[in-house]
């Protein structure tokens, strides 16, 4: 039976302190640019690859420093969104893009049937299968579901102003409380809904585990300059640890009455 990762290769899908305390439940979609090796490299440079079109730069570091703040449960992807987007519907032709942001991705062209078999079982299906486990030994204890995403600065010539955007689809409570919170700092352009909202037809995390699970829910993108250190990204875990700690008692509350 053929495999994507070969034995000795890094696993699909990494958990980071899964017997976490707190209330929140962090996953990072885009948190690697690692490729398996039986795809090389798609045919593309290093440079590519160290860009967003692989990964969002600076997610996971800013992840694995807040659930440590929070004593929260991390789930992070193990290889690059170009391999497959654990963030994408399988449906969805950004899946397994053969263009990722205007960049052409060669080894993505012409796969058949089998070969996308393959990136789904191998990396796509662990990875939520773990989120899924995850909430399932959770269940009967109040949990907030956050996404930690980065974005670019400039898209398509225009800047982009946000510091960082608090995104949500059909239930916007627990964005609101943390955008109320967060834009208490007047120096500190924060997006509402923006730069993205959470969309069925393009994203899958926070429909499949938020919504599906009727869980209070939100999809953070902090802007890359902004995390572009450890340090930098350091004191955004710190700044978004201390925000959810402060809206805590009214987001567990929506635990309660959360949509299903």
């Amino acid at each position: 039976m053929r495999t994507l990762l070969d034995a000795d290769e890094p696993a699909a899908v990494e958990i980071v302190n899964p017997t976490g305390t707190g209330s929140a439940v962090l996953v990072c979609d885009h948190a690697s640019n690692r490729l398996p090796r039986r795809l090389g490299t798609l045919g593309l440079g290093a440079a590519e690859l160290a860009d967003h079109v692989a990964w969002d730069p600076g997610a996971a570091e800013v992840a694995r420093r807040a659930a440590d703040r929070l004593d929260a449960p991390l789930v992070l992807s193990g290889y690059s969104r170009l391999a497959i987007d654990c963030n994408r519907p399988l449906e969805s032709p950004a899946s397994i893009p053969a263009r990722s942001e205007g960049v052409p991705v060669p080894g993505n062209q012409m796969l058949g049937p089998e070969d996308r078999a393959l990136r789904v079982d191998g990396l796509f299906s662990p990875y939520h299968r773990a989120i899924g486990e995850l909430l399932d030994r959770r269940a009967g204890r109040p949990t907030l579901l956050l996404s930690i995403h980065s974005f670019t600065k400039v898209l398509a010539g225009q800047d982009r102003p946000w510091a960082i955007g608090f995104s949500y689809g059909r239930d916007r409570r627990l964005a609101a409380l943390i955008l109320e919170a967060m834009s208490r700092d007047p120096g500190l352009v924060v997006g509402d809904n923006q730069p993205y909202c959470v969309d069925d037809t393009i994203d899958y995390t926070i429909p499949a585990h938020g919504e599906g699970r009727g869980l209070p829910h939100v999809l953070i993108e902090i802007r890359q300059d902004r995390i572009a250190s450890p340090t930098d990204a350091a004191a955004w875990a710190t700044r978004l640890a201390a925000t959810l700690r402060a809206v805590e008692p009214a987001a567990v509350r929506l635990c309660e009455t959360s949509p299903r």
